[in-house]
């Protein structure tokens, strides 16, 4: 209501909700030109609204107002004089008035202005680029996996990613993952499943419930919308890696790779592949300078070993005791590849080693496809009969084999390394394969299966007179 003098009084309403009408102290532009204020000094219009004078000389004075609201008090910037004149700054102050009058916060209301341009502002950055919504699952999952990749190795985190972009990205990377329910994830996850990759199907389902974790972790959403899928997709056909573990078998095998006359250096491969028992790519990449054949070693480096990221950089070599029947091996393999970096070198291709599939051709060769032996079931193969023929302590089979292995007291790794007990199974297991191959193993000492013969086959036999 206005007073006798024509000034704005506040009124009991306005006074209750923490704001107060202007006054209008200012009597025109006039004024504000012919004022010669210090820096930061006030020249007030009434009921929180002033000119705030400019804290340099010569720069342009600032209106300010301000108000309470839930009994905290507050000041809203309303720009600069003279490009917001005194009418102007007046009617902004009645703008937030009135907002506090319908108890809206005029500083909140501001900021999710700013926040809303700036978003539609990054919103049409991305659609002229081609990137995703801020804030679809293309978005989030591309920020969790930019998190992550850095504890992956490259060929793992390529993986990830592309089955990301093939299998997902295109049915719903563009919602907002807050709005994807279970049945879409499930639906592009069966979508994988009916081209018969059961394993790849379960993967990305893995994926998509780690990104939805991620987006928990930064307040997108609540629950993992994959958590309810679980048991909803076929359980793929785990498949092992062919491996010989009957020792009437392996002795064949030995004979054949004996008799092997292919190129000299993959008959050595083959013939140090059953005795080392190592991953074919840490066994195919060899190097002479990881070798020690005068003292039996040989320390395959922790970037070629199947670990993380941070343990292959930061791990220790692992350690292979070379028998008796290695270091021969390799000492004739010296004089003919010694001059070069790989101890297998490949043929025809300098500065490369052997490749990924040439023991499994050699083996073929040999009569023995890829659902009989393989090159890396000879780690089954070795681990089957150190323990049952040999009756070696499983924990040191499993180190040697640079498995993880869980001790009594409940740490994640056992880092005793046994080294002796670890070169004189190494020297066992090499006279063992040496004693098979020769026919001078007794087969009655190992414990094998006997070949069933139903009794009904009974039914067949003719009966005796």
């Amino acid at each position: 209501m206005k007073s006798h003098c024509g000034a704005y009084e506040p009124t009991r309403a306005s006074r209750a909700k923490g704001t107060t009408m202007a006054i209008e102290l200012i009597k025109d532009d006039g004024v504000i030109e012919a004022w010669k204020p210090k820096p930061l000094e006030r020249m007030s219009d009434g009921g929180g609204l002033f000119l705030l004078a400019a804290k340099v000389p010569g720069r342009r004075h600032a209106w300010r107002f301000d108000y309470t609201f839930e009994r905290k008090r507050a000041t809203l910037s309303l720009g600069v004089y003279p490009k917001v004149d005194l009418q102007l700054a007046r009617m902004k102050a009645r703008e937030i008035q009135n907002l506090v009058a319908r108890d809206i916060n005029p500083s909140a209301q501001r900021k999710a202005k700013r926040v809303a341009v700036v978003e539609a502002i990054d919103a049409e950055r991305r659609l002229l680029k081609g990137e995703a919504p801020k804030n679809s699952f293309e978005d989030v999952a591309r920020r969790w996996y930019a998190i992550r990749k850095e504890d992956w190795m490259n060929s793992y985190g390529s993986k990830v990613i592309r089955r990301l972009e093939q299998h997902v990205f295109p049915y719903i990377g563009r919602q907002p993952i807050v709005s994807i329910e279970p049945p879409a994830i499930l639906e592009v996850c069966r979508r994988v499943e009916s081209q018969g990759t059961l394993e790849t199907a379960h993967r990305t389902l893995e994926h998509c419930s780690n990104v939805c974790r991620f987006g928990i972790a930064e307040c997108l959403l609540k629950t993992d919308p994959c958590r309810d899928l679980r048991g909803a997709l076929k359980k793929p056909v785990v498949k092992h890696f062919a491996a010989i573990t009957k020792p009437r078998e392996l002795a064949e095998l030995l004979k054949a790779i004996h008799a092997y006359n292919g190129s000299f250096v993959t008959r050595s491969a083959l013939q140090l592949a059953p005795m080392l028992f190592l991953r074919p790519g840490e066994f195919r990449q060899a190097r002479w300078d990881e070798f020690d054949l005068v003292n039996a070693i040989w320390l395959v480096p922790s970037q070629r070993m199947k670990r993380t990221k941070v343990q292959k950089n930061l791990g220790a070599p692992h350690f292979v005791p070379l028998p008796r029947q290695a270091v021969a091996v390799l000492e004739e393999l010296y004089r003919l590849t010694g001059k070069t970096d790989f101890v297998f070198p490949a043929e025809g291709r300098a500065g490369r080693s052997m490749s990924d599939g040439t023991i499994n051709a050699a083996l073929r060769v040999l009569g023995y496809t890829s659902d009989i032996a393989t090159g890396h079931g000879f780690r089954a193969t070795a681990r089957t009969l150190l323990r049952e023929a040999l009756s070696v302590d499983r924990e040191i089979i499993e180190l040697q084999l640079a498995h993880e292995v869980k001790d009594v007291n409940g740490r994640a790794y056992n880092r005793a390394e046994f080294l002796d007990a670890r070169k004189a199974m190494m020297q066992k297991w090499a006279d063992y394969l040496d004693e098979l191959r020769e026919g001078r193993s007794d087969y009655r000492t190992h414990a094998e299966q006997p070949e069933f013969v139903p009794v009904t086959k009974r039914r067949a036999e003719k009966p005796q007179a």
